[in-house]
């Protein structure tokens, strides 16, 4: 028997990564909406936790009362059908029972306050948060705000590169100074550090700190969502709670390694560890191409190198074809930002090849390869 036949309660559905993926990506590859529709009490359970599911992933422009009722009204049409196809019996007019329209105000009460909460206090709170951050440092900070619809690149001044996924912000100082190295993210950034032993580095996200010293890793903190998580692909980074937000004297200090994560929930204030990203679907469903492309090359035709490295980072690569058709590198790019990535390949291929880029535009200019 499925495991789902035994759920009773709204809970179970919202610990059911299969359920979640469903409602969140619309893809029903275990049947979610069919096994639904079999019976209509199982349908009312399974829409009520569908709603509380959109209402915590909500966008800022939010849906009405109206759209909500109007959304309820079309499931239960779905399945009066679905009952009268099956029994051949007059459709009930369930929208018309009071008992009915009842549950529909709960719903509707329910996702307008959990919208409030993570909408209103925690983006206003987190807002408020990462502003106070900015505030602190006396380095003079620039603030790149990416509201486009795809990632950008930005070079920091060490060389470290990090891709500022949409809707996300980034501070950091034009040039590092005193002994640590402090950028300030508020949304989702994939970071390629640096190595620099005596200057660590450290990614601010509101509630925790992110400590390392050269790695890639990824740092999801965006003002209206629950949990800030922090994925490490490659070397290993600390997470610490930032205490002078946190008021509290707990001190905690996580090792992450590669393929490790941990997941902040700001409801409760706790941390959790992920040593195996695989079993997380939520973290699995989240990937991109830069957490997933290997850039370990043996013996690779220039022209596909450039390839991984656009569909990595987003970008788009012009260099003269004709020159390095014949082109072939063996070489790690591992662990590397994007501007060394450039510079190891530039050098590897020689006769006055460099490079220059602007944004998510990258111009490779050379004499063909040694």
């Amino acid at each position: 028997m499925q495991r789902r036949n035994q759920y009773t309660e709204i809970e179970d559905f919202l610990a059911d990564a299969s359920f979640l993926s469903w409602v969140r990506s619309n893809v029903d590859r275990d049947h979610w909406e069919e096994w639904t529709l079999e019976d209509a009490k199982r349908a009312k359970l399974v829409e009520t936790a569908r709603l509380w599911v959109l209402a915590m992933k909500v966008s800022e422009n939010s849906f009405s009362t109206a759209t909500v009722q109007s959304a309820l009204v079309a499931t239960w049409n779905k399945i009066e059908k679905k009952e009268d196809a099956i029994s051949n019996k007059p459709v009930v007019k369930l929208w018309n029972r009071n008992w009915l329209r009842s549950i529909a105000a709960v719903l509707v009460f329910g996702l307008l306050a959990t919208w409030t909460y993570s909408h209103l206090f925690i983006s206003n709170d987190t807002t408020q948060i990462y502003n106070e951050l900015i505030d602190e440092n006396n380095e003079g900070l620039v603030e790149q705000t990416n509201n486009s619809d795809k990632p950008q690149i930005i070079t920091l001044s060490d060389g470290s590169s990090v891709l500022l996924q949409p809707k996300s912000k980034l501070s950091y100082p034009k040039t590092f100074t005193g002994t640590e190295r402090r950028v300030y993210l508020s949304g989702e950034g994939f970071f390629e550090i640096s190595k620099n032993p005596q200057k660590p580095f450290l990614v601010y996200a509101n509630e925790i700190v992110t400590r390392v010293i050269g790695t890639s890793f990824k740092v999801t903190a965006y003002a209206n969502k629950p949990n800030i998580e922090v994925l490490v692909r490659t070397g290993k980074v600390k997470i610490e709670s930032n205490k002078a937000i946190m008021n509290n004297d707990k001190n905690e200090d996580i090792t992450l390694l590669p393929n490790e994560a941990i997941r902040f929930t700001r409801q409760d204030l706790k941390f959790k560890k992920i040593t195996d990203i695989t079993k997380d679907e939520v973290l699995i469903n989240s990937l991109s191409n830069i957490e997933q492309l290997s850039f370990d090359f043996t013996d690779i035709p220039v022209s596909q190198i450039f390839k991984t490295i656009e569909q990595a980072y987003l970008v788009n690569i012009d260099y003269p074809k004709e020159k390095l058709k014949n082109c072939h590198l063996t070489t790690s790019l591992n662990d590397q930002p994007l501007p060394e990535k450039l510079k190891i390949i530039c050098k590897a291929l020689g006769n006055n090849t460099n490079y220059e880029m602007n944004g998510n535009q990258i111009i490779i200019d050379s004499d063909g390869c040694n």
